[in-house]
């Protein structure tokens, strides 16, 4: 593949994957008016530039991300010693056992591993689905047009104020079944998640910062999956410099996107995105139908 066509799909993959118009809808058109194809490669190809805009989360929220790590090791360690203080119990009563949700970073944690579970129960029972559509350039076409739906939404619902000690687990699981409905193509995880997070009553910017930080566990699981596929994969030398490219990008564009976003959250202004994508979703369902 030409490097400016890795180009091009590491920008719209870094764009596209925060910016609320959907990353695998694109993919998917662009890569049918390009005429890209990796064959087998195709999957590896996606896998990098997923892993390009995971690194930007990384780098954008290293902070709370490093914060959230520290933390969960400390639950891992509370919970293992209330364990211990159980059987010390059996025979000695009297041990005061240890509270594990004790900081907001905890909370934090806890509500994204909630928010993983229907994210990865839904994503293993539309697998098949979703591998169908993305051969079907029509599909992303109509869910790009249900995206732009969820971001009216969005700017009609009225912001809350909720950051993650005041945010429930039914809000995360709400939150991450979201995320698992938008791993069809056109359906905006970002304009999704954001859209959940809003309507359950979370503060903007924590919203939009949830939204990103929740993505990892999906990625990462989404990738380990892919992994079984690997054995099957041909990648020509070629494409190999073009692969490291469009990753580069997808993680340079995706850091700028999230930045972006970061200051969007001030004001609603979801409304040229919805626009956007009902052009767009418009355009598709044409250029398939004629």
């Amino acid at each position: 593949m030409p490097i400016w066509k890795a180009v091009v799909l590491g920008v719209i993959q870094g764009l596209a994957e925060f910016l609320p118009i959907s990353s695998s809808g694109h993919l998917v058109i662009i890569k049918e008016i390009l005429g890209v194809d990796f064959g087998s490669g195709g999957v590896f190809f996606d896998v990098m530039l997923h892993l390009g805009t995971l690194l930007a989360i990384f780098v954008a929220f290293h902070k709370d991300i490093a914060k959230l790590i520290v933390e969960g090791v400390h639950i891992l360690i509370d919970f293992f010693a209330n364990i211990g203080i159980f059987f010390q119990n059996i025979f000695r009563a009297g041990k005061p056992y240890r509270k594990v949700i004790k900081t907001a970073y905890r909370k934090y944690v806890m509500l994204i591993i909630v928010s993983t579970i229907p994210t990865g129960l839904i994503g293993l029972l539309m697998s098949d689905i979703v591998e169908v559509a993305n051969g079907m350039v029509i599909v992303p076409g109509i869910c790009l047009i249900i995206t732009a739906i969820f971001l009216i939404i969005a700017d009609l619902a009225t912001p809350g104020t909720k950051r993650p000690k005041e945010v429930s687990y039914i809000n995360a699981g709400i939150v991450g079944t979201a995320q698992g409905l938008a791993t069809m193509p056109g359906i905006s995880r970002s304009g999704t998640t954001i859209t959940a997070c809003i309507l359950c009553g979370f503060d903007k910017k924590f919203a939009v910062k949830y939204s990103f930080i929740m993505s990892i566990p999906a990625v990462l699981g989404a990738a380990v999956l892919e992994l079984k596929n690997f054995d099957s994969v041909t990648i020509v030398s070629k494409d190999v410099t073009s692969c490291i490219i469009a990753t580069v990008v997808a993680a340079v564009v995706g850091y700028l996107s999230i930045c972006f976003m970061m200051r969007l959250v001030r004001g609603r202004k979801y409304t040229g995105f919805s626009i956007y994508c009902i052009l767009v979703g418009i355009a598709t369902i044409i250029y398939t139908v004629l």
